[in-house]
């Protein structure tokens, strides 16, 4: 007698175990019920979880197919809960006791998961329905839960056919729709956007989602002048721009549009010109459609080099985008300049397209702009200025020229300044408004050639070196509390550090040693309703995550993870882990990811090793792990 209301059911089947049946209630429970004759619907166990079950699936997950004996040899069972809190629960099932076990969550979308079973290369894979679809599948060994990059589905089946093997029919919203699932395994889903000249930097649009790009080359000639240094190479050549010096054939009516084109820039690399000679452009592209909007060309032979949006006190135009600009910028023999300049920019048509208001001349390069209290901070070579909105150009307010060499970052938090400077780390600054003066009140007593910088909280910063290395440096609690409770201001500005330095120093809190140049680091969080974690990106591509722990036992248990794998796994080409990362600095405070990730691949004795060593079993430190990862992605 079952006297309770179902929220589904989910049955699993085998020809040489014991069958057995998944029921899910609304009184928020899973019962394993036995389908074998001699004790039918008989519950083997009960698993309470946090919302009533609006969808159940079996999942097998296969070690290998066709063994010695011909049949398929399942490695585990997994009993898959969609909630209708919007949380997948995933528990291990001992397909002979019926017993559940190595419980895991987590939270998909906002809708109720619905699971259905589809087909992956071969093997048994899951397909979940939320606020987004996923896809739980097996690869190399380690269950992945991914989502896709596709719309919205209300329901989905297998589908197969001569031309889609393994795919998938569903329904969104009044549509069919049969799809296919390539490409396991990747992480993102990338869109590339031809750009006409390399992307410096870009900020966000704040109210339409707009991205403001900045392109520059040095050595290059612009679009118009390519195309008409290619029409030109054509007619001399008496070539079509097709390729085909076929005229006749041409005006026939063939088709030559789908050959490729003999002299394509993108295979043979763009024409160069001078090395005096700068080519940039700005570009407004909308993400969600991946094209451009609006596309200026800078003349005078200017070169963009930063870029930011502003508001003014003055609500005349809104929101400003300040890009800063160089002119006929030299590095060999001797670097020289002939001006640099401050555009100041208003988007129009709802923010699609740009109209310049003024440029203002500057002495200097402007390599970092920020905004600041209804003012825009300007880092000119060593000087930090700060400028207001004029009718015609930026007016001067006030500056500070005791930073030592070029300001290539600049990021504000209330009245406090974080410089970061090309070759000597960050400076923190404060403004005083009653004195209109800025201060330089703690520095880094440690020499960095700067490459990346985010500001994480009011005492700390985040950077990154052109060695490699990504660092955090804080404020002293008792010195930032210092600071804030001096009322007048006397001891900043009175107070003199030691060989041309700030009074007070930061200190380092985190060291490691990436391997390669990180290019931009930002906070963000990839999940929805996920922590946040510092991502970082490197001039060859990759891009990883730094993401803090919450409790001591995390810190605990995966530092002597990494401890043991140091010693049980060494690299491949004998190096020792901890020196690769301390190759400048000693490691503080890091433990390395990738190198805690490799132990699903260890043989299972070692495994086994290890985890005695740490007083858990495997399971349990897969699931550690998994549990890591998904936080971040």
């Amino acid at each position: 007698d079952y006297r309770t209301w179902l929220a589904d059911i989910a049955l699993f089947r085998r020809k040489t175990k014991v069958s057995l049946l998944a029921v899910g209630s609304y009184d928020n429970t899973v019962r394993i019920l036995s389908l074998d004759p001699d004790d039918c619907l008989q519950i083997l166990s009960v698993q309470s979880v946090s919302s009533a079950p609006e969808s159940l699936l079996f999942l097998e997950v296969q070690a290998s197919i066709g063994g010695e004996d011909g049949a398929d040899h399942p490695a585990n069972l997994f009993l898959n809960s969609g909630l209708q809190n919007g949380v997948l629960f995933r528990t291990v099932v001992d397909m002979v006791t019926g017993q559940l076990s190595d419980s895991r969550s987590r939270f998909l979308g906002l809708k109720p998961p619905k699971l259905f079973s589809i087909s992956v290369r071969g093997r048994s894979a899951m397909l979940c329905l939320s606020s987004r679809p996923w896809l739980g599948y097996i690869h190399r060994g380690h269950f992945h839960l991914t989502p896709l990059s596709y719309e919205t589905l209300e329901f989905a089946a297998p589908f197969s056919s001569d031309q889609c093997a393994e795919g998938v029919v569903s329904v969104a919203g009044d549509a069919l729709r049969i799809f296919m699932i390539d490409r396991l395994g990747e992480t993102f889903n990338e869109t590339v956007v031809p750009l006409r000249y390399t992307p410096r930097k870009f900020v966000l649009q704040p109210k339409r989602k707009l991205l403001v790009i900045i392109e520059s080359d040095q050595g290059a000639f612009t679009a118009e002048e390519r195309e008409a240094a290619r029409k030109e190479c054509f007619e001399a050549g008496g070539v079509g721009e097709n390729g085909n010096g076929n005229a006749d054939q041409m005006e026939n009516g063939a088709d030559d549009e789908d050959k490729e084109d003999p002299l394509s820039d993108e295979q043979y690399g763009y024409p160069k010109a001078e090395s005096e000679k700068w080519v940039s452009c700005i570009r407004v592209l909308d993400p969600k459609t991946a094209t451009t909007t609006c596309l200026l060309e800078l003349q005078d032979n200017e070169a963009a080099y930063s870029v930011c949006t502003v508001n003014f006190h003055d609500k005349e135009y809104g929101t400003l985008l300040a890009v800063g600009t160089v002119k006929g910028m030299q590095f060999w023999p001797k670097k020289n300049l002939v001006a640099g300049f401050i555009h100041i920019y208003r988007f129009v048509e709802e923010g699609k397209s740009l109209e310049l208001l003024h440029k203002t001349q500057v002495e200097g390069v402007p390599l970092a702009l920020c905004q600041f209290q209804g003012r825009l901070l300007a880092g000119i070579g060593p000087v930090l200025r700060l400028y207001d909105l004029g009718k015609k150009r930026l007016l001067r307010k006030c500056e500070n020229k005791l930073f030592p060499n070029t300001i290539i970052s600049i990021q504000t938090y209330r009245d406090r300044i974080y410089v970061g400077d090309i070759q000597e780390s960050f400076h923190y600054c404060k403004y005083r408004r009653d004195e209109n003066q800025l201060y330089i009140f703690a520095d880094d007593c440690v020499p960095r050639w700067l490459t990346a910088s985010h500001h994480v909280d009011f005492d700390t910063m985040a950077g990154a070196d052109k060695f490699g290395n990504v660092y955090f440096v804080r404020l002293p609690q008792d010195l930032s509390e210092e600071i804030e409770e001096d009322p007048t201001g006397g001891k900043i500005k009175w107070e003199q550090g030691k060989l041309n330095g700030a009074p007070n120093k930061v200190d380092e809190i985190v060291q490691f040693h990436v391997g390669d140049v990180v290019t931009c680091l930002q906070k963000a969080s990839m999940i929805p309703g996920g922590s946040e974690s510092i991502m970082y990106g490197t001039v060859m591509g990759s891009i990883g995550a730094l993401h803090a722990f919450t409790s001591r036992d995390d810190v605990d248990f995966f530092s002597h993870l990494e401890m043991h794998m140091r010693q049980e796994y060494p690299p491949l080409c004998g190096r020792d882990h901890m020196a690769y990362r301390s190759a400048y600095f000693p490691v503080k405070d890091v433990i390395d990811g990738d190198l805690c990730e490799q132990f699903p691949t260890l043989p299972m004795d070692l495994q086994r090793k290890i985890a005695d060593e740490l007083d858990r079993t495997p399971a349990e430190i897969l699931k550690k792990l998994e549990d890591a990862r998904n936080k971040i992605i």
